[in-house]
């Protein structure tokens, strides 16, 4: 049976978020040094499972972040253990935007594309007002087709910033000497992640906003074409 929307708890993006993706990864990065790399992988694994089977009690529904949390912390955490460097880690930097963008992609050519669950948010947008105009005007289906074609230039900006991140961690993580003791070793490489962190804000999200920016002016100004609807009609009061 299906939860009444009032019944249902809504999902928290931020949370969502935190113990998917920022939250593991943190505590792959440090907590290895107090309880050892394989534990620090387990660890690491147990927020996304964990929130997972939890968001699936609450939702009655598969979370995809926390399935995309597990592969990209399973990815990071493998190639720590397999002692793997250089063009390996920048293929671990751009897997998980790939992995992202096929989830994307594969949601356009679903009832559910992506861009329906990221943008009409009736937090932010009026939407009885939204379906009751697209229902008026018979232009249900264009809508539709909008909203699968936001979803592809969505996961078209996933390619570009695993295009980057390959490009900066390719450029970045160089092979390390092999005649260097274990801790210079893993000394270099903490050095090489630490100027990953440093760039990829520059050059990795700044130009993935831009685009995720561009797209969500679009998908709105077309709304508004679609709909006839104004600013004030479309957006919740603030």
């Amino acid at each position: 049976m299906n939860q009444n929307p009032a019944q249902a708890q809504r999902e928290n993006p931020l949370l969502n978020i935190l113990f998917n993706i920022v939250i593991p990864i943190f505590v792959l990065n440090k907590a290895g040094k107090w309880v050892g790399s394989k534990e620090a992988l387990f660890l690491a694994l147990a927020f996304p499972i964990v929130y997972g089977i939890y968001d699936y009690t609450q939702q009655k529904k598969t979370n995809y972040i926390s399935i995309l949390g597990i592969l990209n912390v399973g990815f990071t955490g493998g190639f720590a253990l397999l002692k793997l460097e250089g063009i390996w880690f920048a293929v671990k930097e751009a897997s998980f935007p790939i992995l992202v963008g096929s989830f994307v992609l594969f949601s356009a050519f679903t009832k559910a594309p992506f861009v329906k669950t990221l943008f009409l948010n009736p937090q932010l947008l009026k939407m009885d007002s939204i379906l009751s105009s697209i229902a008026s005007k018979n232009r249900e289906q264009e809508f539709e087709t909008l909203l699968k074609r936001g979803t592809i230039l969505l996961s078209s900006s996933f390619v570009l910033s695993a295009v980057l991140n390959f490009s900066l961690a390719y450029y970045i993580f160089t092979p390390i000497a092999a005649g260097l003791p274990e801790e210079q070793r893993a000394d270099a490489l903490n050095m090489q992640i630490a100027q990953m962190t440093q760039w990829s804000f520059i050059v990795i999200m700044i130009p993935s906003m831009l685009a995720l920016i561009s797209i969500m002016v679009y998908l709105f100004n077309q709304m508004k074409r679609i709909t006839g609807l104004s600013n004030d009609e479309l957006l919740q009061n603030t």
